[in-house]
């Protein structure tokens, strides 16, 4: 037999504890919400973008006059390439487009092997669930990487914002300060928290590991027999124990918006950064939720800044 979904987990696990299961998506009170849209260009223009989603649907979208875009730098989203997979944040029921990240990955993981003078050759271990991972830094990043991440050597941590080009990732920008620790040593969590907080502040990040137009998190504290990972259950945050499942209410203090967003992955690689957030102000130390690129940026998040400093609770 084999396990139940992540809604039946939801309504199974609130049933069991007496409260209500929760719905999945954004707080009413924020607003007009935010809608992620995912493709490829067909053709666009300074005004309109046609797309093909992943499932086969074309759509044609208004471009905003004061959109922005992003392909390993800022650009006008006219100059976006035809054939770029595409992610990007929508307004008014989702047909006008203000935002567009073209192209754009995230790498994150522990550094096993560093090969090349010039463009530098990294190979990252991405935690049990995701791999291993070969990543190029072309020479002209290398530097601003480096500020950012002054252990570049095997056995500490990596984490940077790129675009894929010709089936290879390209490492462009630093998403973070890298942690002065190995990746193996993890400082422990602050004992007063004890999983009683009804809120949790710190980090939340994203992640384009998730599946395309899912919406769900990465939390890393779970259980390591509900995961099958002996790496789960490691966070510097003090967050509590949750399951596969579980509905966290996540709100970016920095746009004000909130939303449920289900447990759907095993987030023990960013239960290894002890790192705050800068994005709006100081956070506290610690990621205690990696979003799928479509819950970050619905919930306000430029997926260049990488991050943006949170809330969690209970759904």
């Amino acid at each position: 037999m084999g396990y139940p979904s992540v809604g039946r987990r939801r309504v199974l696990a609130a049933a069991a504890l007496g409260r209500e299961p929760g719905v999945p998506g954004p707080d009413p009170a924020n607003g007009e919400p935010l809608r992620a849209i995912a493709g490829e260009i067909l053709d666009i223009s300074p005004h309109l973008i046609l797309i093909e989603t992943p499932g086969g649907t074309e759509e044609r979208l208004v471009i905003a006059p004061w959109a922005t875009a992003w392909n390993g730098a800022a650009v006008p989203p006219a100059d976006l390439p035809v054939g770029s997979m595409v992610i990007m944040r929508a307004l008014r029921a989702g047909r006008v487009i203000e935002r567009i990240w073209a192209d754009t990955t995230r790498i994150t993981g522990t550094i096993l092997s560093i090969q090349g003078r010039k463009d530098l050759t990294v190979e990252l271990d991405c935690g049990p669930h995701r791999g291993h991972r070969t990543i190029v830094i072309p020479y002209r990043a290398s530097g601003r990487l480096q500020v950012r991440h002054p252990k570049f050597e095997p056995g500490y941590l990596f984490d940077a914002i790129g675009i894929r080009r010709d089936g290879a990732g390209l490492a462009l920008l630093p998403a973070t300060s890298q942690p002065p620790y190995p990746a193996r040593a993890v400082p422990a969590s602050p004992p007063a928290y004890a999983g009683t907080q009804s809120r949790i502040s710190g980090t939340a990040t994203w992640s384009d590991t998730f599946d395309e137009e899912e919406r769900g998190a990465a939390y890393p504290m779970l259980e390591r027999s509900d995961t099958g990972c002996s790496e789960a259950g490691a966070s510097c945050a003090g967050l509590p124990y949750l399951s596969i499942g579980s509905l966290l209410q996540v709100r970016n203090l920095c746009s004000d918006r909130t939303a449920n967003v289900p447990v759907v992955a095993c987030g023990c690689v960013a239960g290894h950064f002890c790192d705050r957030c800068v994005e709006c102000d100081t956070s506290p130390r610690g990621r205690i939720a990696e979003l799928s690129p479509f819950s970050y940026v619905e919930l306000g998040g430029d997926l260049v800044k990488g991050c943006f400093n949170a809330q969690i609770g209970l759904g």
